[in-house]
């Protein structure tokens, strides 16, 4: 495109600059080039892969910022068919107690269940389709993705379907399942815990279940604006434990409390993006009931503890995310941009125009699909993902000997070494005999 001395205008033509923020020494990923030729494998930096996924971003010039591009997704009506059945499940701890929806992606079939969201259908006793009820699941092996959804929406969305669609089937070889936020997606509401920006609880147990059902399979998660703070707050809560082997983000608003409030700063803001929002999930749901529910006693109580700028800091898997500057949603000015120059185990891009789960492209695709999917896909069949594993255990002892030379030996657990936790979080759970214990379920998460 023809350039003016001094002056980019390559926006015109719906280009949106790129940029990544990440940690100055970041962990290493082996890399198969040709996995049958095994002089072909090299080494390089979490950064590097996601650099080398994401291709340029140039979007429709007609939807010039944020506002159009975030409105464009209500019009969009791209016909991506995928189709799912629904496994109900029991929370296994009564602390949570109630049901919640998993859908999992299966092939194609007649028929529709008229209670469900389209091309969805209970999942039967002895019915295979899904991968449920295999022959011996155990030596399946395949990559399994877990997607969560963002506020009020559900398997149904088509931000998430895009994602999906070119993983599965013949050609990409992925099983995948979408955990329902209670109450969405034509899920019946059991008990008074519904979901927030800290619901990590129904997360948690789907994983568990997919690692003791699946034990071969390599597991990984995407996250969809709030569906992505909740993702976030569950990794950081999991920590060096947590059994995903990488994760990927879109449109995370992170801080939650700045978000609100630059959403609330524009009449725009407020006369269409919270009226949306109110319809789509009553927000007296969040205000009047939620915060009571959990303890919080103000709003902004509630976004403080369920923000996931800190959880950031305590995610120990290999996690891309990817926002936008322009986004009306979750504000520029939530990006923690300093949290991932911290943490070599992320990597943040952002762009400067594409909105929320928007980015839509001159071509009608959208253009946050081709770096996700990428990421994905090079992780689970080109990276050597145990490679990440190893790394995690290199890095915490490369910590505990850090704090040796730095004290001469290790501190005990009561000794004064100031430190900054970020998974001590506010929400706890009474039991009844006067203890309380943190909702994340970790002994390591202390309670005020």
């Amino acid at each position: 495109m023809a350039q003016f001395p001094g002056m980019d205008i390559s926006w015109l033509a719906g280009h949106a600059r790129s940029e990544f923020h990440h940690s100055a020494d970041p962990i290493d990923i082996d890399h198969d080039i040709d996995p049958s030729v095994p002089s072909s494998r090299h080494r390089r930096t979490l950064p590097e892969l996601c650099r080398s996924v994401t291709p340029p971003c140039w979007l429709h010039p007609l939807l010039f910022n944020g506002h159009l591009q975030t409105c464009w997704t209500v019009l969009d009506k791209a016909k991506v068919p995928i189709f799912y059945k629904r496994r109900v499940f029991e929370a296994e701890d009564s602390a949570y107690a109630g049901s919640f929806a998993v859908d999992f992606v299966v092939d194609e079939f007649d028929g529709h269940d008229a209670t469900l969201p389209p091309r969805t259908a209970h999942f039967v006793e002895n019915d295979r389709d899904g991968g449920l009820d295999g022959p011996d699941p155990s030596c399946d092996a395949r990559p399994m993705l877990v997607a969560l959804h963002g506020l009020s929406g559900g398997s149904h969305e088509l931000y998430l379907r895009l994602v999906l669609a070119p993983l599965i089937g013949k050609h990409g070889g992925w099983e995948a399942c979408v955990v329902n936020a209670r109450g969405c997606a034509r899920s019946q509401v059991t008990s008074k815990v519904l979901f927030n920006a800290r619901a990590t609880w129904d997360v948690r147990q789907v994983v568990k279940w997919l690692r003791r059902r699946y034990p071969n399979r390599p597991l990984f998660a995407v996250g969809f604006s709030l569906g992505a703070n909740i993702l976030v707050n569950y990794l950081g809560e999991e920590g060096s434990d947590c059994i995903l082997t990488a994760a990927a983000v879109c449109s995370n608003p992170w801080n939650l409390e700045i978000s609100a409030a630059g959403l609330m700063r524009s009449t725009f803001g407020r006369e269409v993006y919270s009226r949306v929002m109110a319809a789509s999930l009553k927000e007296l749901i969040y205000i009047e009931i939620q915060c009571p529910t959990w303890g919080y006693p103000t709003v902004g109580a509630y976004y403080r503890d369920a923000s996931s700028i800190d959880s950031l800091l305590a995610v120990r898997i290999p996690l891309f995310a990817i926002n936008a500057r322009d986004d009306p949603l979750a504000a520029n000015e939530a990006l923690p941009i300093d949290e991932f120059r911290q943490n070599p185990y992320t990597v943040l891009c952002t762009t400067s125009a594409g909105g929320h789960l928007a980015w839509f492209e001159s071509g009608g695709g959208r253009w946050f699909v081709k770096p996700m999917t990428a990421f994905l896909d090079e992780m689970a069949n080109l990276a050597e993902w145990r490679r990440v594993k190893r790394v995690a255990a290199a890095a915490a002892a490369a910590a505990a000997a850090d704090v040796e030379r730095n004290h001469g030996s290790r501190p005990s657990a009561k000794a004064e070494v100031a430190h900054f936790d970020p998974m001590r979080r506010k929400m706890c759970i009474d039991d009844g005999s006067g203890a309380v214990r943190a909702s994340s379920f970790w002994d390591a998460i202390q309670v005020y």
